[in-house]
């Protein structure tokens, strides 16, 4: 019968992405990047849809509704807009990116988010003075370690650097807050590159991970915050020590999928709010800055 191919392609379509949690990375670690990109799948299915129409096929019609369905079932519930009232705690993330030309504008904008903390990763030391002139009114509290910064409209306390690589490139902080302190953990974990020889390179941002999820698993309070840039979708399997006891804000009360990066043309998440003890009531990103990463914002209730 006509469409046989198609169907076949739509059934190796559907195959990876209902199996995609156990895709295994023994070759150039390629679980991991297909885990990363996931969501484009979609295309793939559209493509198949179209092919389908064109051959008149009604075998092929049926298959391709396969991995449609496949692909509905994980990323359908994102597209619908999960964000609600009721947050008391709101936080912002944003790699600002240390060749950033504007860093004060970078500032003024996060402060324009009204946040309660604001976690800023890859500030270059030339840029910490600006951070601090635009901040200061808004946030007494502040704390940079190397690269990276908080600062609150809380009092911050216990800040200390997390070892996770030979510089820091993580802190943790105690949050008072009026409903009681918080750990906040502000991360940068080791970035990644995707090589034609080697495949997708993983290894200094999975063992810097695994070094996080240890530190959490110390934690002594039992609401926690983690946000950062992780270099890594919540959908990879290779950061699941890390992810898998946490809730990621933009899954549970998100908008879209609430991608980040490259911020021209956002294409992946991989900068993450992650919580536990707390309730996240919305999540979002904000407008781009001067940055190469969208800020992501979380509203919380403690």
């Amino acid at each position: 019968p006509r469409g046989r191919l198609i169907a076949a392609a739509a059934l190796l379509c559907a195959a990876p992405m209902a199996l995609s949690a156990h895709l295994p990375n023994a070759v150039g670690n390629l679980g991991s990047l297909c885990q990363t990109l996931l969501p484009w799948s979609g295309l793939g299915v559209v493509l198949l849809l179209c092919c389908a129409a064109v051959r008149r096929s009604a075998l092929a019609a049926v298959a391709v509704l396969v991995p449609a369905l496949v692909w509905t079932v994980l990323f359908g519930p994102a597209l619908v807009d999960r964000r609600s009232g009721g947050g008391d705690f709101t936080v912002v993330s944003h790699n600002v990116n240390e060749e950033n030309p504007d860093p004060g504008s970078t500032a003024r904008a996060l402060a324009a988010s009204g946040a309660d903390v604001l976690a800023v990763e890859e500030l270059a030391s030339r840029a910490q003075a600006a951070f601090r002139h635009e901040l200061a009114a808004a946030y007494p509290y502040s704390e940079v370690r190397g690269g990276v910064g908080v600062w609150s409209r809380y009092p911050v306390e216990e800040v200390e650097p997390v070892e996770i690589m030979p510089w820091t490139r993580a802190v943790r902080a105690t949050v008072r807050t009026p409903k009681g302190p918080v750990a906040l953990y502000a991360v940068h974990l080791a970035s990644v590159r995707v090589h034609l020889a080697g495949g997708f390179a993983t290894a200094r941002r999975n063992e810097a991970a695994a070094r996080l999820a240890e530190a959490l698993r110390a934690e002594r309070l039992t609401r926690i915050v983690v946000l950062g840039d992780f270099n890594g979708s919540v959908d990879d399997s290779a950061l699941r020590g890390l992810t898998g006891p946490l809730r990621s804000a933009q899954r549970e009360a998100g908008d879209g999928l609430g991608f980040t990066w490259p911020a021209a043309f956002p294409v992946v998440r991989i900068d993450q709010i992650l919580v536990a003890g707390v309730t996240p009531r919305a999540a979002w990103t904000l407008p781009a800055t001067g940055s190469d990463h969208l800020p992501v914002a979380a509203s919380l209730r403690l």
